[in-house]
């Protein structure tokens, strides 16, 4: 074999390993989505328009999509292998939907309102599947649950609920989280179920006061500060 050959052969080969290589490495392509079933208004409007249509059983969504459901009204979507309910009054875009040889990713942005997600994995792959919202993110491996752009409740798996600043927390099945805003946090599922735990005011008390609303108000501690700069405590009652 001539130098040329050889030079022919090599270039083949190495031609050959890369495609071998880029293929076990896999090719992101658009996964399908659809609208699987309708009720009432939902209208959708697509990248690139300012148009909103009437959206219609079997249409496709594509990337950057914007739903929108009215009052009453409901949407059950197809995104791959993974099921979402739109709720009334939701809007939301589809961000990103894309499959290759590990699995499938969806990545969903909630502006307002409520959704509920079933989410499986394709036959022998995984799914990453996001939901972002103004305030947190879920992100999930199959699983099903509630989201409503603050609060979640997990029916089935597991969902890592984060902010922002990464703060975060696990919620497992059975299990609800929230965004609270005063502490910049999301609230653990153990705070979550004590606060669901946590007895109500007893009936016709409308003023917080345990013993009714005709008992004394007992005022709190009162803190001054006389011009000697000793302090007393005194309490009063309304």
């Amino acid at each position: 074999m001539n130098s040329m050959s050889m030079k022919n052969a090599l270039f083949v080969l190495i031609f050959v390993m890369a495609g071998g290589f880029l293929y076990a490495q896999g090719t992101d392509t658009p996964a399908s989505a659809f609208f699987r079933d309708l009720s009432g208004t939902v209208e959708t409007r697509y990248s690139g328009s300012a148009v909103w249509v009437n959206a219609a059983k079997g249409d496709s969504i594509g990337k950057d999509t914007i739903i929108s459901t009215g009052f009453r009204s409901t949407a059950v979507i197809s995104l791959g292998n993974s099921t979402l309910t739109v709720r009334p009054l939701t809007r939301l875009s589809l961000e990103e939907i894309i499959r290759n040889q590990n699995g499938e990713q969806v990545n969903l942005y909630l502006q307002t309102g409520r959704v509920r997600a079933k989410v499986n994995p394709p036959s022998g792959g995984t799914v990453d599947f996001t939901i972002r919202s103004p305030s947190v993110t879920a992100s999930v491996r199959g699983t099903s649950f509630d989201f409503d752009t603050e609060n979640i409740r997990v029916e089935e798996g597991q969902v890592l609920y984060s902010l922002a600043n990464e703060r975060q927390v696990y919620v497992d099945e059975g299990e609800r989280s929230y965004v609270d805003e005063v502490n910049n946090r999301v609230t653990s599922p153990f705070d979550a179920a004590r606060e669901d735990a946590a007895p109500g005011l007893p009936p016709g008390n409308g003023s917080g006061n345990p013993a009714g609303d005709n008992a004394p108000v007992i005022i709190p501690p009162v803190l001054s500060s006389p011009q000697d700069g000793s302090a007393s405590v005194g309490f009063g009652w309304d």
